[in-house]
């Protein structure tokens, strides 16, 4: 259901989109210091202790979470466990303007994923938008040289991170299929940390599989101490509060138009810190992937 949008509305859904390009860039800068998949682990192990003491009755039998555990697990697998781990594993070999660049294309993914799995029909304004919005995700992928797709040159990171999107591509359509109680979707801390809980399941069992297989060891400073603090409570806790009422109240169509403001706060966050200057094909893509969305919302 989407409704008209409002100042506080805008607000909920412009705030996600500058916290996930800090944790872009906050991703990239620990990359060499923590291996990236204990880096989600750790990230939302610290963001369930934070939402512990604000939603701890969730847990109990009165609040009817344990019936409906296994959607909550799917939830926490695909938005926390697979999402995040992709993203901090992508951010190891590409930069955060191409890690948020590529997922500018989520709102096609979006379109595809409820066409083939939720029953939602497709127009040929959205397949012409799509086409759009697909042409700028290869254009990332081959820095700005058509003949590097011909020659199969990819970076991994950009593969990882479009695996990463069809994973939030499909959390995005679950959170639609509200299964549970009115009363304990109400309760955003409840709801999120009946997610975290999951997902931190998830994240450990896939930090001891990085482990077995020989990750490099921590570098422990105060600079990886205040990272790990703010992609938990700023792109963790917050983003995700956020985000869910902004979608609840707009809409997750509408929404998925704000998710493209992320190249644009990365962008200007990576040149403040990294010294990562956006390229000419940068803008050519955003242009083509923001068009292809634009094409795709017209009726």
């Amino acid at each position: 259901m989407t409704q008209r949008l409002t100042p506080r509305t805008v607000f909920l859904l412009t705030l996600p989109p500058l916290l996930w390009a800090g944790n872009s860039i906050v991703g990239r800068l620990v990359h060499a210091q923590l291996p990236p998949v204990l880096l989600n682990f750790l990230r939302w192990a610290l963001a369930a202790a934070i939402l512990l003491p604000l939603a701890g009755p969730v847990f109990g039998r009165a609040a009817g979470m344990w019936r409906y555990w296994k959607q909550y697990a799917l939830l926490g697998l695909l938005g926390i466990g697979l999402y995040n781990t992709l993203q901090y594993m992508a951010l190891q070999t590409s930069t955060p303007i191409n890690v948020t660049l590529v997922a500018s294309g989520m709102p096609v993914w979006m379109m595809l994923t409820g066409w083939l799995f939720f029953g939602v029909p497709v127009g040929r304004r959205q397949v012409a938008g799509a086409v759009l919005s697909i042409a700028g995700v290869l254009l990332v992928l081959a820095r700005g040289e058509w003949e590097h797709l011909l020659a199969l040159r990819l970076v991994a990171g950009d593969l990882f991170m479009i695996l990463a999107t069809i994973a939030w591509s499909l959390y995005s359509w679950l959170l639609t299929r509200a299964r549970e109680p009115a009363a304990l979707r109400a309760d955003w801390a409840g709801f999120l940390l009946a997610q975290v809980a999951f997902g931190v399941l998830w994240s450990g069992g896939f930090a001891l599989g990085e482990q077995a297989l020989g990750a490099m060891p921590v570098q422990w400073s105060w600079t990886l101490a205040a990272a790990l603090a703010y992609v938990a409570v700023g792109p963790g806790v917050i983003a995700f509060r956020c985000w869910g009422e902004g979608v609840q109240a707009a809409g997750p169509s509408v929404g998925a138009f704000f998710v493209n403001l992320t190249p644009l706060f990365t962008a200007v966050l990576s040149a403040a810190f990294l010294g990562e200057a956006p390229h000419g094909y940068h803008v050519a893509a955003f242009a083509l992937i923001v068009g292809g969305i634009v094409v795709s919302a017209r009726r």
